[in-house]
């Protein structure tokens, strides 16, 4: 089954899907392989972990559909959701973006209203084009699908800059013209939240879980009853992993070794285990290779 065909299964069952939030294939390979239906392609983690600097549009289309290959090749047949900013462009840009999704394994996308460069949604300064600008980039991503069951989903920041209103109306617009999931960006209250299923009770919302965002961080029995279909974690291990090197990098100033952190790592054995040596170790056995 393809992965957008899984997908597409997914979002028509009946339960919450959970998709954490992946920054490279490494932290794409330890998401699919506990169990989650969908891995999450940030671009806040990819711009860090690429470029090491915040998100603020520095990366080009060409770097995140690399980063999205390397994810996607990585995890199988699992989902892979992934961030694609504003398109990279107008609607002739918007329409090789989806192409070039595609090609790299992507079952997902989401593109957003903002001007470019974009910055984070969660972040203050945003920016967004002018609705009927941003319909017709969601009518040509449309077009440009190949694969039928290839998820478009759309997300609108307007309530950053206009307020819930006008964002919903955006939301509307976007929908009526082909995007099969509505991302209302950065909604600051539980009531926004109950605003936007209540705009929409019959389409699938995605909840962008940001951790230290302007969303309020609920629990996912709520996020559940609020009505919500899809739920990222775009930043979690990111901010885990650069907490866990922190706390190491401060012990190891002091003049310490890594002994002292041992028991929050993995050892040597228990890491090539997860990055799939086993797999490799059996193939040379199956061809021979001298090990």
């Amino acid at each position: 089954m393809r992965t957008t065909t899984r997908l597409r299964e997914l979002l028509a069952g009946p339960d919450m899907i959970v998709a954490p939030g992946a920054y490279d294939a490494l932290s794409a390979r330890l998401i699919a392989q506990a169990g989650f239906p969908a891995v999450y392609m940030t671009g806040f983690g990819t711009t860090a972990s690429v470029l090491g600097q915040p998100d603020v549009g520095l990366l080009t289309m060409s770097e995140m559909v690399s980063r999205a290959s390397a994810l996607a090749s990585t995890i199988g047949d699992i989902p892979l959701i992934a961030d694609a900013d504003t398109g990279y462009g107008n609607p002739i840009n918007v329409q090789r973006t989806i192409r070039e999704y595609e090609r790299a394994g992507v079952a997902a996308l989401h593109i957003e209203d903002q001007i470019s460069p974009k910055k984070c949604g969660h972040m203050e300064g945003k920016q967004v084009i002018p609705m009927d600008e941003m319909v017709q980039k969601v009518h040509a991503a449309v077009d440009a699908r190949q694969d039928p069951d290839f998820v478009i989903i759309v997300r609108t920041d307007a309530n950053a800059v206009y307020g819930l209103d006008d964002a919903l109306r955006r939301g509307q617009a976007y929908y009526e013209a082909g995007a099969d999931i509505l991302f209302i960006e950065a909604p600051r209250t539980i009531e926004e939240l109950l605003a936007i299923k209540q705009a929409f009770p019959s389409v699938p919302l995605l909840f962008n879980w940001a951790d230290g965002g302007k969303t309020p961080m609920l629990p996912l029995d709520d996020i559940r009853i609020l009505g919500f279909k899809l739920v990222i974690y775009p930043v979690s291990t990111l901010f885990a992993a650069t907490h866990a090197m922190l706390s190491l990098l401060e012990l190891l100033r002091q003049g310490q070794t890594p002994t002292a952190f041992h028991s929050q790592m993995v050892n040597f054995s228990e890491f090539t285990d997860q990055i799939g040596l086993p797999a490799i170790q059996a193939l040379e056995r199956r061809y021979g290779v001298n090990q």
